[in-house]
C-alpha cells in the first residue's frame, strides 16, 4: 500500500514525531542487512508510541513495531509495512527503592547500569545483551545463567485491541525464549524489575568479568544477531554445528563465526539472501548428522 497519505496526515497531527519514508531497514539491525521500510516513525516517548499506534489503528493499520533490531532479519527487497522503531527514543529508565522500571526502547544495558549505580543486583547478566527491553521481555532474553523472568515484576503493554493492560510476575509465562506476548501483536511500554540490594563495587566488578568473558568468546566485532538459533533439549546449538564441521562456513557474506559457531554474521556484503541459505543449511546438515532440527532465534521478517 501506499504509505505518503499516511504519513503527510500523521505530520500534521503529531508535527514533532521523527516520521521516514523508504527507510533502510539496515540501518536498525544488527546484522546491518535489509531493503527500505515503507515508512518509519521513531517516538521519543513511550506517550508518543502509544498515541501513534492509536493513530495508525484509526487509519486501519498494524505496524510492526521493534527495538534495537538484534534479533531480526530484514528481507533484501524490504517491507511494505509501517515500522515503529522504539529504540533508542523510548528509552526511559528510572530507580524506586529496590524497583528498576525501564521504557521499552532502552535497552538492557542501559537497565543494568542503572541498577548497578542504585547498587541494585539481579540484572548483571542483561548489561550484555544488545537488545532493547521491550524485545528482551517479549522473548525472555538471557546469558549466563540468567534470565529476565528471574527479575521481572510487572509490565505495561497495549494488547492487539490497543487495551492498556498489566501483566505481574508468574502472569508473565515465562520459559525458554518465551513469555505471554511470544507470537502476538502487542505493544510493550514498560516493565519493572524487582531487585536487591548489593555491593556496587561487587555488581560492577560482575558486569566487567562478564564482558570480558563475552568479548573473549563472541565474535562482537562483527555484524550478527547474536545466538542464532535455540537451545535443543539436551544439548547446544554452538556445539552441534561445530561438530558438523561448519565453523567459519561461508555462503555468499554470511559467515558461521569462527570465533563461536553459535553465531551467524554478516562478513561483508551479505544479503538476507545469504543468511538465510546459510542458516538452512546449517539446519539441514546438523539434523542429517545428529537428527536434531535446530529452531531459528532470529526472527526472519515478511515471511
Amino acid at each position: 500500500m501506499g504509505y505518503s497519505k499516511l504519513v503527510n496526515d500523521i505530520r500534521k497531527i503529531m508535527p514533532g514525531l521523527d516520521l521516514r519514508e523508504r527507510e533502510p531497514m539496515a540501518e536498525h539491525c544488527s546484522f546491518r542487512v535489509g531493503g527500505p521500510a515503507a515508512a518509519m516513525a521513531l517516538p521519543r516517548s513511550a506517550a508518543e508510541l502509544e498515541k501513534l499506534c492509536r493513530l495508525l489503528r484509526e487509519h486501519g493499520v498494524k505496524p510492526l513495531i521493534i527495538g534495537n533490531g538484534t534479533n531480526i532479519l530484514p528481507p533484501d527487497e524490504g517491507l511494505d509495512r509501517f515500522v515503529v522503531a522504539s529504540c533508542p527514543g523510548v528509552g526511559q529508565v528510572t530507580v524506586e527503592g529496590s524497583t528498576v522500571t525501564a521504557d521499552c526502547g532502552a535497552t538492557l544495558a542501559a537497565a543494568a547500569m542503572a541498577a548497578a549505580e542504585a547498587g541494585l543486583t539481579g540484572l548483571e547478566f542483561a548489561h550484555g545483551i544488545p537488545g532493547s527491553v521491550g524485545g528482551g521481555v517479549v522473548m525472555n532474553a538471557g546469558a549466563y545463567g540468567g534470565e529476565l523472568k528471574d527479575a521481572v515484576a510487572e509490565t505495561v503493554y497495549l494488547d492487539e485491541e490497543l487495551v492498556l493492560r498489566t501483566v505481574t510476575g508468574p502472569e508473565h509465562d515465562f520459559s525458554y525464549r518465551h513469555s505471554i506476548f511470544s507470537g502476538r501483536e502487542v505493544v510493550i511500554l514498560r516493565t519493572s524489575f524487582a531487585l536487591s540490594s548489593g555491593d556496587r563495587d561487587a555488581i560492577q566488578g560482575k558486569m566487567r568479568e562478564l564482558g570480558a568473558k563475552r568479548r573473549a568468546s563472541q565474535p562482537l566485532d562483527m555484524p550478527s544477531a547474536g545466538s542464532t538459533f535455540k537451545r535443543p533439549v539436551g544439548g547446544y546449538a554452538a556445539a552441534l554445528i561445530d561438530q558438523a564441521g561448519l565453523r567459519g562456513f561461508t555462503i555468499g557474506g554470511a559467515q558461521v563465526s569462527e570465533k563461536h559457531a553459535g553465531f551467524v554474521v554478516n562478513a561483508g556484503g551479505a544479503t538476507c539472501a545469504d543468511i538465510l541459505h546459510l542458516m538452512d543449511h546449517i539446519q539441514k546438515t546438523v539434523f542429517a548428522r545428529n537428527g536434531i532440527l535446530l529452531e531459528p532465534e532470529v526472527l526472519v521478517l515478511g515471511r
